[in-house]
């Protein structure tokens, strides 16, 4: 006789193994959806500013009232100060000095929503990505230093003092760019940090003026004693202010003009734009974590 053995047959799960766990119309709708996301913020905010329009008349006034009243303040100053006409060497600060100001206070609406509550409510909401919350901020912005930019270039033109050539004017708004995006992100980073907007204007009122005024806005290195030298330039506004001040006096300027004298050696345009770019990549990378331990 023989022996049979039996052995059970279990059927097989059907388990489909996916090479791709996250399919691309997936990525594609998440991207859509931050996109979206991005625009709606960031059309709130305008909003805001179309409906209370006292901010932006403010920020568009004050830089022209520099203008005006600091050139007057030169007018009879002897001929060949500065090389040429004040209002147009101090043209280059105003532009930076104003997208800073306006940078540095971007930290205020997103202060004011955490006071009463609205970023609770945005916090809690199913966003694809919280960034968008921030990114909305500095598109905002952004906007809003290029529209002061080309008021203040509009006026320095208006007052005699010429326009840069289109090149040289793309040069003044990516700089501008550069310089709002690196400001707004610790002004962001502020914001989530500090306790009240009390605080956060302290900062503002503190960073504000001595930065002003340790850069070339309002006078040349040459003019400055050796301490104040070292000073402006180790400050990143001065890298800002000195290509676009370049840009203005010389239609013919290149990457490798010469714009600023340094104890290291001579500053050109290019290496102006580099370490613009690298204080923009430090300020984003050092507030990263902090931001992103806020939107958490």
């Amino acid at each position: 006789m023989s022996q049979s053995i039996f052995q059970p047959e279990f059927e097989k799960p059907n388990v489909e193994i996916l090479d791709n766990p996250i399919a691309p119309t997936d990525l594609l709708t998440d991207l859509q959806d931050g996109i979206q996301e991005t625009t709606a913020l960031t059309r709130r905010l305008f909003i805001q500013l179309i409906r209370r329009p006292s901010t932006l008349i403010a920020g568009l006034i004050q830089p022209l009232m520099w203008l005006v009243l600091f050139g007057a303040l030169f007018q009879n100053a002897p001929e060949g100060f500065l090389g040429g006409q004040y209002q147009q060497f101090l043209g280059a600060g105003v532009i930076v000095f104003t997208a800073f100001g306006g940078a540095l206070n971007a930290g205020l609406p997103v202060m004011f929503d955490r006071e009463f509550g609205f970023l609770n409510r945005l916090l809690m909401a199913p966003l694809v990505s919280r960034s968008s919350i921030v990114l909305a901020s500095a598109i905002f912005i952004v906007s809003l230093s290029l529209l002061q930019t080309v008021a203040i270039v509009i006026t320095i033109a208006l007052l005699g003092s010429g326009l840069p050539n289109p090149s040289g004017m793309a040069l003044i708004l990516a700089i501008v760019s550069v310089l709002v995006l690196a400001v707004t992100s610790v002004s962001l980073a502020l914001a989530f940090t500090l306790k009240g907007h009390v605080e956060l204007i302290a900062v503002i009122l503190l960073t504000n003026l001595p930065l002003l005024f340790a850069s070339t806005a309002l006078a040349p290195i040459a003019f400055m004693p050796t301490w104040l030298q070292w000073i402006a330039l180790l400050n990143p506004l001065s890298y800002a202010i000195e290509p676009i001040r370049y840009v203005y006096s010389h239609s013919d300027w290149g990457i490798f003009s010469v714009v600023m004298a340094a104890p290291w050696g001579d500053v050109s345009i290019g290496g102006c734009i580099v370490l613009l770019l690298v204080f923009a990549a430090a300020m984003l990378v050092g507030v990263r974590p902090l931001l992103g331990r806020s939107l958490e």
